[in-house]
């Protein structure tokens, strides 16, 4: 059976529920691989993937025979077989997270259930622990990032627009290996680099400008997510009290990233180190990525959880002055049971473009 099924029968089993139904598609593509639209239902005995027509052949030439799954055309599915899924199962979980109180509604009357369980988060805590494979592909997404701002440092001119820069960003991610953005990139240059999430504008870049490019790509579904701010021509005296704190604080906080460690700790020293210097950190220090470019754990000083091995997160202080300019750096690393690893590589000391 696949492996990640089982663990998912095991885990439901063990929380008193005989079934289970799967709405998320980045929980169903985790567990089964499958891109394509439609439900999982893992019952008493058989687990079933219930999509249309439109996605048949695409679903049974990803699924094998170890994985165990029976593809159901919801056009041939009658209203006795969608009852007889659940059949003698007292307790069903689903996605409280993901579905909406409508649909809800839908699945009790369409599956019969009898008493319907929030799952809490269970798959998305599971999701949090990488396996080799998933870690080779955010390391993949990573270094073509690195490429990408690589690129970068070359192409950007001063009176460029945010939004060709943006453009130039995408295209480089989709001709060297990547399936697209994990997210809207921003790029965000003078006053606008001020807002933590800031849209490209048709602003052009001025000497003096720093520029704050917060980009990620996807490979075979993995994201990456990393942050630089660069400057155009020159670097502002008085931007570089605030670049130089946040690099500590960034350079800091990757040695406390480690299994085992606080995440509260870690949030709460950058945190006061900002206060000590007059700043607030706006935003969480840093959060899970996998699938999703933002997913569990959520790094800042209400979580009191630890780190653990296997967990890809990111490490992201930033500091925004209303009005004037921001600094923002950030990495994606792998957490170990001795410290983490750095996925995205790039340069992180004064980057001046356009001298």
């Amino acid at each position: 059976m696949n492996p990640k099924i089982k663990w998912l029968r095991d885990k439901i089993n063990m929380e008193n529920m005989q079934g289970i139904i799967i709405s998320n598609p980045v929980n169903i593509r985790y567990l089964t691989g499958l891109t394509a639209e439609g439900v999982l239902l893992i019952t008493r005995k058989e687990n079933f993937f219930l999509t249309d027509a439109r996605y048949l052949e695409e679903v049974k030439s990803t699924l094998t025979i170890n994985d165990e799954i029976i593809v159901n055309d919801i056009t041939n599915i009658t209203r006795d077989d969608y009852e007889n899924f659940f059949l003698f199962c007292e307790n069903v979980g689903f996605e409280e997270n993901y579905i909406t109180y409508a649909t809800y509604k839908k699945y009790i009357e369409r599956y019969k259930i009898n008493n319907f369980e929030e799952t809490e988060n269970l798959i998305e805590k599971q999701r949090m622990i990488k396996d080799d494979e998933e870690i080779m592909l955010i390391e993949k997404a990573c270094y073509i990032t690195d490429q990408c701002f690589s690129y970068l440092c070359n192409y950007i001119k001063i009176g460029m627009a945010e939004k060709e820069i943006s453009y130039e960003i995408e295209k480089f991610f989709r001709e060297n290996g990547a399936d697209g953005l994990a997210f809207e990139t921003i790029v965000a240059s003078g006053k606008n680099s001020s807002k933590p999430h800031a849209v490209p504008t048709d602003k052009k870049i001025e000497a003096g400008d720093a520029i704050t490019i917060d980009m990620g790509c996807k490979y075979k579904g993995y994201c990456s997510d990393m942050t630089r701010t660069i400057f155009a021509g020159y670097v502002p005296v008085q931007a570089q009290k605030v670049y130089d704190l946040v690099l500590k604080n960034e350079l800091q906080t990757l040695k406390e990233y480690k299994e085992g460690a606080s995440i509260r700790m870690a949030s709460k020293m950058v945190e006061n180190d900002f206060k000590l210097n007059g700043y607030d950190l706006l935003h969480s220090l840093g959060h899970g990525v996998g699938l999703d470019i933002h997913e569990m754990p959520f790094i800042n000083s209400k979580n009191d959880s630890t780190f653990k091995a296997n967990m890809v997160v990111t490490n992201e202080p930033g500091i925004y002055i209303p009005g004037a300019f921001g600094v923002r750096i950030e990495d994606t690393v792998l957490i170990t049971k001795s410290g983490c690893i750095n996925l995205t590589k790039s340069d992180k000391n004064y980057i001046v473009v356009d001298k």
